[in-house]
C-alpha cells in the first residue's frame, strides 16, 4: 500500500472515532519526516467550540509538541477537504504538504468553492494531493449523515 493510503487509513480511523462521539466524522494525522507526530478528529460538539475541527485541533497539538508554530516540514492528512478556516490555518503554519481524501462540495477551499492555495497573493505555497482514499473518505460522511437522517425521522 502506498504511504499516503496509509497514512490516509489512519486518518480514517480516527474519523470513525469522531462518528462514535456523534462528531461529524473527519480525522486528520501529521506526519513529520517519516514519524507520525499527532492524529485528531473533529471535537465541535464535544467541545462546544466552532473552530474544533480535526486540522485546528491538530496543528495545535504538533505546535505543542515540536514548541514551534512554523511548520514547513509538516504533511497534513484529513479525510475531507478542508474549509476556509482550516485552509488558512494550515497556509499560516506554513505546512508543506496537504493530503485530503474527499472532496467538500459545501465548504471545500483547496479547490471545491475557492482555490485559496492557489492565491499567487499568499506568501507560502502548500503542495496538495487529493482524492486519497477518496471514496472511503466520501462514504464514511454519507453514512454518517444517512443515519442521522434516519434517527430524526423515525424519532
Amino acid at each position: 500500500m502506498p504511504v499516503d493510503e496509509l497514512y490516509m487509513e489512519l486518518a480514517l480511523r480516527e474519523a470513525a472515532i469522531a462518528g462514535q462521539k456523534g462528531e461529524v466524522p473527519i480525522g486528520a494525522v501529521a506526519v513529520w519526516g517519516n514519524d507520525i507526530i499527532a492524529k485528531t478528529h473533529n471535537l465541535r460538539e464535544s467541545l462546544n467550540d466552532p473552530t474544533a475541527h480535526a486540522e485546528i485541533l491538530l496543528l495545535k497539538q504538533v505546535s505543542a509538541k515540536l514548541n514551534k508554530w512554523r511548520l514547513k516540514d509538516l504533511r497534513v492528512y484529513v479525510t475531507l477537504e478542508p474549509c476556509l478556516m482550516c485552509a488558512g490555518a494550515l497556509i499560516l503554519a506554513r505546512v508543506s504538504t496537504l493530503i485530503y481524501g474527499a472532496d467538500d462540495p459545501k465548504a471545500g477551499a483547496i479547490k471545491s468553492l475557492y482555490n485559496i492555495l492557489d492565491d499567487n497573493r499568499l506568501n507560502h505555497r502548500i503542495e496538495v494531493v487529493s482524492g486519497v482514499k477518496g471514496e472511503e473518505c466520501g462514504r464514511i460522511l454519507a453514512d454518517f449523515f444517512k443515519a442521522r437522517r434516519q434517527n430524526k425521522s423515525e424519532g
